[in-house]
Parts: C-alpha cells; sequence; structure tokens
C-alpha cells in the first residue's frame, strides 16, 4: 500500500505541475488578449472554444480512463501495449470523423460560427493533433513527466507566439494556428517517447477498435455529464446573445476552469493506484486534507472578486463579478464530485 500511494503521490506531483502550468499560460494570455483584442472578438475565441470542449469530450471519449485501466492491466507487455495503443488511435480516427460532420452541421446552423467558419477549422484541426497524443498510455505506464513535458513545450510555443504576433483583431486567425503548432510540436515528442518505450501501433482490427469504443461508453458519458455544463451554457448564450455577453461569461468559465484544474491532478493522479487497491481510506485522508483548503479558496474569490477579474481581464470586464460570484458554489463541489468519481466508484 506504502508503494502505491509514494507512486499515486509522484503521479499527482507531475499532473500538479501540468495542471499549473494550464492556469499559468492561459493567465498570461487572457489579460493580453481581453486588452488588444476587442471585446466582440474576444467573444468569438470564447464561443469557438466552447464548441471545440464538445468536440474534444467526443475524440477523447473517455478513453484516458478505460484505455489508461487498459494499460495498467497490460502489465508492461509490449505486445498488448501496441495493440492497445493502436486500437485506440484508430478509434479515436472513427470519432474524428464523427466529429468532424458534427462541426460542419454547427457551424452552418450557427451565425457567429459560419461568419468565423476558417476559425473553427483550425480550431478542430489542434483538437484532433491534441487528442492523437496517447496520454492514456503514459497515464497507464506512470510516466506523467512525459504528459508534463510535452504540455509545457506546446503551451509555451503558442503563448510565445501570441505574444510576439498577435496585436489586434486582423489577428484573429493566428490564435488557432498557433495552437496547431503547439500541439504538433507535442505529437513529436510523444512519438520520440513512445519509441523509447518499445512501442508501436499495431491495430488488431476495426471490430477491436469497436469493442473498445463500446467499453469506453459508459466513462464517456460520464465525462460529457460532468465537464459540459459550462461549453453548453456558453454554447447557448452564443446562439440568444451577443458577443460581448458570451466574452463576459467565457472569462468568468476560464478563471472557474483554472480552479477546476487545481482538482484534476488528484483524481487523474491516484485512478491508477485506485484500480490496483481499491482503499477507500486513501480517498477518505485526501478528502480530509483538502476539503478546508478549497473552502478558504471559495471563500477569498468571493470577496475578491472584483479585483481578481479586473486584474485578469481588464476593468471592462469587471460587469462579470455577479456571475463569478454565482459559479462559486460549483466550485466548492467540484472537488468532491471529481473525487467520488471514477477514482472512487
Amino acid at each position: 500500500m506504502k508503494k502505491e500511494e509514494k507512486l499515486a503521490t509522484k503521479n499527482t506531483a507531475m499532473l500538479y505541475l501540468m495542471n499549473i502550468a494550464k492556469m499559468v499560460f492561459p493567465l498570461l494570455t487572457l489579460p493580453y488578449l481581453t486588452r488588444v483584442l476587442s471585446v466582440p472578438a474576444y467573444g468569438v475565441v470564447t464561443y469557438v472554444k466552447a464548441v471545440m470542449q464538445y468536440m474534444q469530450l467526443l475524440l477523447a471519449f473517455g478513453f484516458s480512463l478505460s484505455a489508461t485501466r487498459e494499460i495498467v492491466h497490460a502489465d508492461l507487455d509490449k505486445e498488448k501495449l501496441s495493440r492497445i495503443l493502436g486500437d485506440v488511435q484508430v478509434a479515436k480516427l472513427i470519432l474524428a470523423v464523427c466529429a468532424l460532420a458534427a462541426t460542419a452541421v454547427i457551424t452552418l446552423a450557427i451565425p457567429m460560427l459560419r461568419s468565423n467558419a476558417l476559425f473553427v477549422a483550425l480550431s478542430f484541426l489542434n483538437v484532433m493533433l491534441t487528442e492523437m497524443l496517447a496520454d492514456f498510455l503514459f497515464r497507464g505506464l506512470n510516466k506523467m513527466e512525459v504528459l508534463t513535458v510535452r504540455f509545457v513545450v506546446s503551451k509555451l510555443i503558442s503563448t510565445v507566439c501570441t505574444f510576439l504576433f498577435i496585436r489586434n483583431d486582423t489577428h484573429l486567425l493566428l490564435i488557432p494556428i498557433f495552437d496547431c503548432l503547439g500541439s504538433a510540436a507535442a505529437l513529436v515528442l510523444v512519438l520520440v517517447e513512445i519509441k523509447k518505450l518499445g512501442v508501436r501501433m499495431a491495430p488488431s482490427g476495426i471490430r477491436e477498435s469497436w469493442r473498445m469504443l463500446k467499453e469506453s461508453a459508459t466513462y464517456f458519458a460520464s465525462e460529457m455529464a460532468t465537464t459540459a455544463f459550462g461549453a453548453l451554457n456558453t454554447l447557448l448564450i452564443g446562439i440568444y446573445i451577443d458577443a460581448a455577453q458570451v466574452a463576459y461569461w467565457g472569462v468568468v468559465m476560464q478563471l472557474v476552469g483554472a480552479v477546476n484544474s487545481m482538482y484534476t491532478p488528484i483524481t487523474n493522479g491516484i485512478y491508477p493506484s485506485m484500480i490496483r487497491t481499491k482503499s477507500l481510506g486513501f480517498i477518505k485522508k485526501i478528502l480530509i486534507i483538502f476539503m478546508p483548503l478549497v473552502a478558504a479558496g471559495c471563500i477569498f474569490c468571493f470577496f475578491c472578486a472584483e479585483w481578481i477579474l479586473t486584474l485578469v481581464s481588464g476593468a471592462e470586464y469587471a460587469a462579470a463579478v455577479p456571475v463569478f460570484r454565482c459559479m462559486i458554489p460549483v466550485m466548492f463541489f467540484s472537488f468532491a464530485g471529481m473525487l467520488f468519481g471514477w477514482p472512487t466508484l
């Protein structure tokens, strides 16, 4: 048990480094983009990202949980690992075709997307590149450092390019282009690491990929239910309200997402160990340690909401303070919801 706890601690630490990077890079670019882009233009960025969250969920299809379990059970057998890797990637290609069709329909149906179709297409390309990075393989092998390094490299490229080249609304298309460059660099790093492991993509065939899709459907439904509500709200707001209001909502959701991203290293870090040990005592220990910290953070956010929004996004986004305060209960209950989700159940 002690060995598993140490391994889970190491995984959680590496995932925390990655999630700190997930917070730092967007919080670096958010104040910059909200100041160099007009509010309607930033609303377009927010809206397209909300739509892409659904496409990313579809392409991920819960494989970060189901395929991670398969990798753990493969017990370092390279032939099994190669088959699992190949079958999952084939399944993701099948999902990519479905996601592309869905994106095309949504783009034609919603005016804000239709008028920014090329931005949508480039954003979808970035989602495809991101979802081919085989995170499940490294999670299952307890090599979280690979995920951390490739993520930092990817975001460093896109962030530096954003500061160097994006100056106004005419540079809007550069945002997804730089994201694609970063994701492509991350993919190269991942392929190098896979080669070092002696693993290759060796799919068993469409039938096995289809079986994996069916087995992962439950995980997909769970992730869709627990993570897509924010994107759905943004999607509906963009249909009925103008781009400026979408921008206000998007800033709030990005801050809420930054807080929630602090929780995922814990749940993802202990997931492989919980598959092996099923220790409820471990879950209880984590809950006792972290819930007081979560409560303190939520209290701070309530009383300092205006200062936080003004600092991060600029004075023109202070109008979003009431919305931010209404979302604080989400930040509080999300930790327990995530902890009692797949790691426990």
